[in-house]
């Protein structure tokens, strides 16, 4: 996971940003940029979308960072960047929803077809795929509220409150929203299993 606190993204790293040193911008870039496009990747599901929204956020990154009041808090500031990237982009093309792998979301879980069993049945291993397509399905076809709240808690493992920064909104509403799309996830799982 990614922390604020690595050497190299102090206050005189920040500082070097908003001089607009191009070696300073070049390490951000290579620091932060593959999981700001996975996060890019699992808000807006398609690989254009996601390019597009790394490419707002980096902009904005390399023109804005005066907006950034906590140098430390880098990181936070170019997720909520990101976050809203991703939430223009769906109000101004209308979203297509993707699938979202299984295993990012619950990665807690061991997955068969990262498991050598000899024994492992070919039939266990077609369904533990087809029920990690259709989870991955529901997180998609959540409401954007929710699936935000539940990506940036479970995959990319922000706490309640670094969430709640993020989304512009109250450690309360964090934890009621990761509730309720946690209840959707296991709703619609409960009804797929019957």
């Amino acid at each position: 996971m990614i922390t604020d606190s690595s050497p190299n993204f102090d206050e005189k790293f920040v500082e070097r940003l908003k001089n607009k040193d191009k070696k300073a911008f070049e390490e951000l870039l290579h620091y932060f940029g593959p999981n700001l496009m996975k996060f890019g990747m699992k808000m807006c599901g398609e690989k254009e979308d996601a390019l597009d929204v790394f490419q707002d956020t980096m902009e904005k990154a390399f023109t804005s960072l005066e907006q950034l009041k906590e140098p430390l808090a880098l990181k936070k500031w170019l997720f909520k960047v990101a976050a809203n990237a991703c939430l223009m982009k769906r109000r101004k093309d209308k979203f297509i929803e993707e699938e979202i792998e299984v295993d990012e979301v619950f990665p807690e879980k061991e997955s068969l077809l990262k498991e050598e069993q000899w024994d492992s049945l070919p039939e266990k291993i077609v369904e533990e795929n087809e029920i990690r397509k259709i989870v991955g399905k529901i997180i998609a076809s959540l409401p954007e509220k929710y699936k935000s709240v539940l990506i940036l808690r479970d995959v990319e493992d922000f706490s309640t409150e670094e969430t709640a920064e993020i989304l512009g909104v109250s450690k309360e509403v964090v934890k009621m929203r990761l509730s309720r799309a946690r209840a959707k996830v296991r709703e619609e799982i409960g009804k797929f299993l019957k």
